[in-house]
């Protein structure tokens, strides 16, 4: 201390600072990134840092989504592995991925989470790849995944490491990335959204796709701000699947 986590949130403009044209009192509006501090009642954010939520998107959906539904950006055509595949954004990716026509295979922690894996449109490695690997692998997980997604890429593969819940990954050596000539990458979305009119863009793209029913965002966990231990205790525990939202009453 003093800290206040949270790097998303949703919520109506209360005051507007003086020059303001893009945002009025009582907008709807939502933020990823900077400045962190969404843990809070009230924030202030810079301008264009907010995006606008269309009427159609419930407050509590645009929170649990913008970030993860950001992140999961894929390409069509590929046999793709994502682990965490019940997360926030693990179940998005799965979706958004299928939707697209790629072939899905998700990993999950409990067999309680595997239902709502198949759900997203997820199959089993055995029945897909026949030994040959996957084109790409979405690993958040991290240290205890790394060394295994790496193994089941194709040759010329991609490794997608964008997160470290597991812990941060040990240092790699080219060597290891040469047996198969992979491509690796250590993607953060806010470099791809750093332009205005592409962060925009891209949680237009979101909210679009929720809104149409190409993604169904499973808020499955709601907490009071007050609470917010008892959250982050159920993520370090692994008792939560889709995404968890901590509300301001």
């Amino acid at each position: 201390m003093p800290f206040s986590p949270g790097m998303e949130a949703c919520g109506v403009v209360t005051v507007v600072g003086p020059g303001v044209t893009g945002r009025r009192v009582g907008d709807l509006v939502a933020y990823v990134g900077t400045p962190m501090g969404s843990y809070a009642e009230e924030q202030i954010l810079p301008e264009n840092k907010v995006v606008p939520v269309p009427p159609s998107i419930d407050p509590i959906v645009a929170a649990s989504i913008l970030l993860k539904g950001m992140t999961a950006q894929v390409e069509p055509g590929h046999t793709v592995l994502v682990h965490a595949a019940a997360g926030g954004v693990g179940s998005l990716l799965c979706q958004w991925a299928n939707a697209l026509g790629a072939i899905v295979i998700g990993t999950v922690s409990t067999k309680e989470k595997t239902a709502q894996a198949k759900d997203d449109g997820c199959r089993q490695l055995t029945e897909i790849t026949s030994d040959n690997g996957v084109d790409v692998v979405y690993d958040s997980v991290g240290k205890d995944t790394f060394q295994g997604s790496l193994a089941c890429l194709k040759t010329r593969g991609y490794m997608v490491s964008f997160g470290k819940a597991s812990g941060a990954i040990d240092p790699v050596s080219l060597s290891a990335l040469a047996a198969k000539s992979v491509f690796l990458t250590r993607p953060a979305l806010f470099q791809y959204t750093a332009a205005r009119d592409k962060l925009l863009e891209v949680a237009a793209e979101v909210f679009a796709n929720v809104a149409s029913g190409v993604l169904c965002v499973r808020v499955n966990h709601k907490y009071a701000l007050s609470h917010a231990a008892q959250a982050h205790a159920d993520l370090e525990n692994r008792k939560t699947s889709g995404s968890a939202v901590l509300i301001i009453p």
